[in-house]
């Protein structure tokens, strides 16, 4: 028994158990950063993997291991070789924080990433639950992660009516959480233990429509016995979105080779320190960035839309597609980018998926109306 705010917790003994046999049997297989004890490895995939698919990760991974096959590699190359392979992945801080991470593993820790949770945790970019991942799977430390699909598992399985929007009951589950850890793990029990509650959480007990009946935990798991596991976790704060729409203004060189005209975002915000077009927030601001007779010549193409963490964004590109010897005195500050070397720039995902449609074909679809 464990008391968890005002709710008193009965723990289940074979949770655990279950648990790691479940995981042998069932668990998911064949994963390029399963069954690796290199911390680096480890690291670069639970970072990739925050808020992203597996299916999504899987060419990233083997993208970045290509070229950077290890800590010392990733913390010597130039930022923007960085961001540009992670083009498309989203998150754009996590790259940064990936870079900085690993220069401070090499100039501060001799290239050796630290072998405790405790430890693992001073470094920039790397959570509790990170941390714990890659203690658990790489050092076995008894140490359990706490990510968003282990917290929907725990708070079934304990039927945890805390409000996980608030700090006191986030504690209470991690509380919980480590009271679970199998006692006198192995290195290799708790690997599949800690694979076991992300298996878990990805592919059975998920957010809607959980395969209760495939659960290795249907018989002790208290939400599903009160009938309605999915009313766990508790969480009242509602994410607030906000609407906005931008104008992107593509301006193309068409010659023996097209180039694009980029600007690299600023420091701090949306797509920060990324290549982009240049962004204005309404139709009037981006043709006034042009001469009369040039904006007279923009093509408003098609909107796009593009949903971030806390917003909507709705994007309206306005093309002007000029001859070779036009001269970019009078446009916003940037630079012409040779399209077949695009790949070498860090592009935010929607903007690196418009200009690929605008290069690989003469068609573009205008705007109704147009």
């Amino acid at each position: 028994m464990k008391v968890a705010g005002d709710q008193r917790v009965e723990l289940p003994p074979t949770f655990a158990p279950l648990l790691i046999e479940w995981q042998r049997r069932a668990g998911r297989r064949g994963l390029p950063w399963q069954g690796v004890r290199d911390p680096y490895r480890v690291w670069l995939s639970e970072v990739m993997l925050q808020q992203t698919q597996v299916s999504t990760v899987l060419g990233y991974y083997a993208r970045f291991l290509e070229r950077f096959p290890d800590v010392q590699a990733l913390a010597g190359a130039e930022a923007d070789e960085v961001m540009a392979l992670w083009s498309g992945l989203g998150y754009y801080s996590r790259a940064r924080n990936l870079h900085r991470c690993a220069q401070v593993v090499v100039n501060d820790h001799g290239a050796a990433f630290p072998s405790t949770a405790a430890g693992l945790e001073t470094l920039p970019g790397i959570g509790a639950s990170t941390a714990a991942a890659i203690a658990a799977f790489c050092f076995g430390e008894r140490v359990s992660i706490v990510d968003g699909n282990v917290r929907r598992v725990l708070t079934r399985v304990l039927a945890f009516g805390g409000d996980l929007a608030q700090a006191a009951p986030q504690r209470e589950l991690w509380e919980l959480a480590q009271a679970l850890l199998p006692v006198d793990a192995s290195a290799d029990d708790m690997t599949a233990y800690t694979q076991g509650l992300m298996d878990l959480g990805a592919t059975v007990c998920t957010r809607s429509r959980p395969a209760c009946g495939q659960c290795p935990m249907q018989d002790i798991c208290r939400g599903r016995q009160a009938g309605d596991p999915q009313r766990f976790p508790v969480k009242t704060r509602t994410l607030k979105r906000r609407h906005e729409s931008w104008w992107l203004l593509l301006l193309r060189l068409r010659g023996e080779r097209d180039r694009i005209w980029l600007q690299r975002r600023p420091g701090n915000g949306i797509w920060s320190g990324l290549f982009c077009p240049p962004v204005y927030g309404s139709e009037d601001q981006a043709r006034s960035a042009l001469t009369s007779a040039s904006a007279d010549a923009l093509v408003q193409l098609e909107a796009v839309s593009h949903s971030l963490t806390h917003r909507e964004l709705r994007l309206h590109p306005l093309l002007l597609e000029l001859s070779a010897d036009a001269r970019p005195a009078e446009w916003p500050d940037g630079q012409w980018v040779d399209a077949a070397l695009l790949a070498q720039y860090g592009l935010p995902a929607p903007v690196k998926l418009l200009l690929q449609h605008l290069l690989e074909s003469d068609l573009f679809t205008p705007a109704k109306g147009r």
